[in-house]
């Protein structure tokens, strides 16, 4: 039998290094512990190896394309491909950042949403017949769907909206943004959001290609809110921990095998959510 494998996105701490060790405990295979920066990692990898777990780590940086195909290449290699990915790495602008809002609609969709496709381009075609791919998404793109106008909602929600024309949505609210059109737009103005939004979206739509090009490999694939967490990204006010923000992500990752739902629904406390 060949050694199954995990893979977490951005885990060297807060939420994704609370599901390298809910994995850790519960996976029977190899779990990844990756980040960009070896030296961070390698300390997560220390730290979880004195609670008694053995994560193994790759470098990882979403953001660099070179980075994606080089571990794409590795797992490959390794194992023959992925049999669990969790793409949990993100970034956030704190509400008092002064940085101007179109840099912060850039940089945030930059790495929530292109970056996190980017990963989803060279990972998929590596996930094994019975794999789970789970995108920590959040409730806040839920919410901002709800902001955006009503044209905008009706394509997000629509069962024929291809990846194409997502990214083009994507892209329209950067460059909007950057013209001070965001709002006449139809776009509320939080970028966070908007990168959520799109994340969710995504995996709608590559849970139904999946589907449609897959039928007999078994692949879950969904997005799901971890909840409010209390990370550096999120603040210390936050009512769970890092490790109650695991349960729905890993929950999700560990559905058994021969289950066919959920898939390209968005999950929250393992329930699945209207969108």
């Amino acid at each position: 039998m060949s050694v199954k494998v995990a893979v977490v996105t951005g885990s060297n701490k807060g939420i994704g290094l609370a599901i390298v060790r809910a994995l850790c405990k519960q996976f029977q295979g190899d779990v990844y512990l990756t980040s960009r920066d070896v030296g961070r990692g390698e300390e997560a990898v220390k730290s979880l190896s004195s609670e008694g777990l053995s994560p193994k780590f790759h470098q990882l940086d979403i953001n660099d394309l070179s980075s994606i195909t080089a571990a794409a290449a590795f797992f490959k290699e390794k194992y023959g491909g992925v049999d669990i990915l969790i793409n949990n790495a993100a970034i956030a602008f704190k509400a008092a950042d002064k940085t101007p809002f179109a840099v912060q609609a850039e940089v945030t969709l930059k790495t929530n949403f292109f970056a996190t496709r980017d990963m989803l381009t060279h990972f998929l075609p590596l996930i094994k017949a019975g794999g789970r791919v789970v995108n920590v998404s959040s409730f806040v793109g839920a919410r901002t769907l709800n902001n955006c106008s009503p044209a905008l909602q009706q394509r997000f929600r629509s069962e024929d909206i291809t990846e194409e024309e997502l990214v083009g949505l994507m892209q329209r609210f950067v460059a909007k943004t950057k013209k001070g059109e965001r709002k006449d737009d139809g776009w509320p103005e939080t970028a966070y959001g908007v990168s959520k939004t799109g994340l969710t979206t995504l995996s709608m739509i590559q849970a139904r290609r999946l589907s449609k090009e897959r039928p007999n490999d078994g692949i879950l694939l969904n997005a799901c809110c971890p909840g409010w967490v209390r990370t550096d990204m999120a603040g210390d006010k936050a009512p769970k921990s890092p490790d109650e923000g695991a349960i729905t992500p890993v929950y999700l990752a560990l559905l058994p095998p021969g289950t066919t739902e959920p898939h390209g629904k968005f999950v929250s406390d393992k329930e699945v959510q209207t969108w």
